[in-house]
């Protein structure tokens, strides 16, 4: 049907339960999915009796929302108090959404874990909803398996490796100031140099004509485009939404929202809603995100690098 190969195991793994919330077209596509997983989909329901639903069930081991063409009004009227219940029962949420929406459901998701996809496809589906801990319930086909499974190995190990750099660019200023040895080597004479709003946007447009000219897609850096992004903002006392930010990452819409929530576990970026509209939530850097890019670009200065 999805042209995806999966092995269910039942004795080793049981069934489970899905609640989708939303279109019939959706409702259509993950009902496939789920059902080839060996899982067992009830009833559909809508938006508006998303919750009253939620509650009356006894065990549901992932709620699948559709956003798309849902007016943001009433997802910002529900979805908070569905992440309230979901996260209170340990639950996960798989949402799918288009660009419009991004926003708003970036800023009703605060407790619950989740996982959000954009413009999905069968296959979008299928790897949220493997991503939400249903692994140990069923297994994917190899090829699914393995594509996904490497992708977020790599994003982890890429959000892994730009922690660790701030994280020791961290602690060599701590050690610096605790210390009264020769800083000739230390760049802090050089953090009050650590760029201009106007060289950083320089820097990212300078990487975009990297895709005009060689082709899209070839040099993918969704982490470090959008620190870019943040700390040019910062510099310019801007805000940048959550659906700016994934346009920012230059990478399609789900890989950026993915790297958001890996970057904002690991503690570089945080999120704030918007105190003047519930409907809309803006990413800043944290201050160890924020000291970690001065002193990079310190350092590069020092050392007569250009900044990339």
């Amino acid at each position: 049907m999805l042209g995806t190969n999966w092995d269910y195991d039942s004795n080793a793994r049981g069934r489970f339960d899905a609640l989708i919330v939303g279109s019939d077209d959706a409702a259509d596509t993950v009902s496939a999915v789920i059902a080839q997983a060996g899982g067992r989909v009830l009833p559909g329901v809508s938006w508006d009796g998303a919750l009253e639903r939620l509650q009356a069930l006894s065990a549901v081991p992932v709620v699948v929302l559709d956003a798309r063409g849902i007016a943001e009004d009433a997802i910002a009227a529900m979805l908070p108090a569905i992440d309230h219940e979901a996260a209170g029962r340990g639950l996960p949420l798989v949402i799918g959404t288009d660009m419009a929406r991004i926003d708003v459901i970036a800023a009703s998701l605060v407790a619950a874990r989740h996982e959000i996809v954009c413009d999905p496809s069968a296959m979008d589906w299928i790897a949220a909803i493997a991503a939400c801990g249903l692994s140990d319930r069923f297994s994917l086909g190899e090829t699914v398996r393995e594509n996904e499974a490497a992708r977020l190995a790599r994003l982890n190990a890429e959000v892994a490796r730009i922690a660790d750099v701030l994280a020791r660019l961290s602690t060599r200023e701590a050690a610096s100031q605790a210390v009264p040895i020769d800083r000739s080597d230390d760049f802090a004479s050089a953090a009050e140099d650590a760029g201009s709003s106007s060289e950083i946007r320089q820097i990212v447009r300078a990487r975009r004509q990297r895709d005009r000219h060689l082709g899209p897609g070839l040099f993918e850096d969704p982490g470090w485009d959008m620190m870019l992004d943040l700390y040019a903002a910062h510099l310019e006392r801007a805000q940048v939404s959550v659906s700016s930010l994934c346009i920012a990452a230059a990478v399609a819409p789900t890989t950026a929202l993915r790297w958001i929530a890996r970057m904002t576990d690991a503690g570089i970026f945080r999120r704030e809603p918007d105190p003047f509209d519930r409907r809309r939530a803006f990413m800043f850097l944290t201050p160890r995100g924020l000291e970690g890019m001065r002193r990079y670009i310190a350092s590069l200065r020092a050392m007569g690098l250009p900044l990339v």
